[in-house]
């Protein structure tokens, strides 16, 4: 039985593939917390790949966050994210590992991309500002698994989601990412019966949403492909994947969904003096539907099962 190491593990992403590839059996899913193994610590997880034996890797654990965390933290977000890329896919060579899976981002690709976005769309314009450490980071662990596989011809894939949101996300009302960010604020005004929400920007935005179930679904599908069919090659245009619905729709749209799933009937306000970021980020998933592979979950839907979780599990969500 092979062992599938997945880093990452109590992060959404991570253990939303744990979840997947429990489902899916015939494999040993090998996690280790964070106490028991530092990603930023080289030494460290060397010694971990060198124990274990492990046949492929997820590669889901980064330090992520919204437009806020990311203006306030640009060091913390590129270095960390760098260390753990780094140490993750420079181990799991050095001990044997052959197949390897590397999650990025979408916000690789430059501010004013033509939209829908394709995977030659990158390194051909300068990135979000807001962003721009976090998505040179995520640009470097693309080109990480490039250079390894042109100089010792492993296997490892990088798949780049959109905008992701479900189970185990970061519910932080300001350092989270945008739909945790509302749902746990509007979740907040609606007990309180407060008058009124604010949120960051104009509404204007259009942003792509993708269920984190779909992407752990997208990530199985990729990492499974027979190589020969997948054409694994070095050139940045083939050697990543995006993975979303190929649907956006403005912040606007989403803040007035989420406020009508969570119950809260009081005023939405947008402060036009915060930033917005890209104006529009809609990937192009005609790779990946060519391939076999398209989401399931509407946003709407997604959503709700996300509010459903959020409910049951209050007590303990990560604020």
């Amino acid at each position: 039985m092979r062992r599938v190491f997945v880093a990452g593990h109590n992060g959404m992403v991570g253990s939303a593939i744990v979840r997947q590839l429990n489902i899916a059996g015939g494999c040993d899913v090998i996690t280790c917390d964070r106490q028991e193994l530092d990603l930023l610590k080289q030494s460290s997880v060397a010694e971990f790949f060198a124990g274990q034996e492990i046949d492929e890797v997820y590669l889901a654990a980064a330090k992520v966050g919204g437009i806020l965390a990311n203006n306030t933290y640009p060091a913390d977000f590129i270095y960390e994210n760098l260390m753990i890329e780094c140490n993750i896919i420079h181990s799991a060579f050095k001990s044997g590992v052959r197949k390897l899976l590397f999650l990025g981002s979408s916000c690789i690709y430059p501010k004013l991309a033509e939209q829908p976005m394709s995977e030659s769309a990158l390194l051909t314009g300068a990135l979000e500002p807001t962003n721009e450490p976090y998505a040179i980071a995520k640009i470097a662990g693309i080109k990480l698994c490039e250079s390894y596989n042109r100089q010792y011809g492993v296997d490892y894939r990088s798949v780049m989601p959109t905008n992701l949101y479900g189970e185990n996300d970061n519910f932080h009302a300001e350092n989270s990412h945008v739909i945790p960010a509302m749902m746990h604020r509007f979740h907040c005004a609606a007990k309180s019966q407060a008058a009124e929400v604010v949120v960051w920007g104009t509404g204007t935005p259009m942003r792509e949403f993708l269920h984190v179930d779909d992407m752990a679904q997208a990530s199985l599908f990729v990492m499974n492909l027979d190589r020969k069919s997948y054409e694994l090659n070095t050139e940045a245009t083939l050697s990543h994947i995006n993975v979303g619905t190929g649907v956006d729709c403005s912040i606007a749209e989403l803040a007035y969904t989420v406020a009508n799933i969570v119950g809260f009937e009081g005023q939405i306000i947008f402060d036009k003096t915060k930033p917005d970021g890209a104006p529009r980020k809609l990937v192009d998933v005609s790779r990946l539907k060519g391939m076999g592979w398209q989401s399931k979950t509407t946003l709407e839907e997604g959503l709700r099962l996300t509010y459903e979780w959020y409910l049951k599990n209050e007590a303990n969500i990560r604020l």
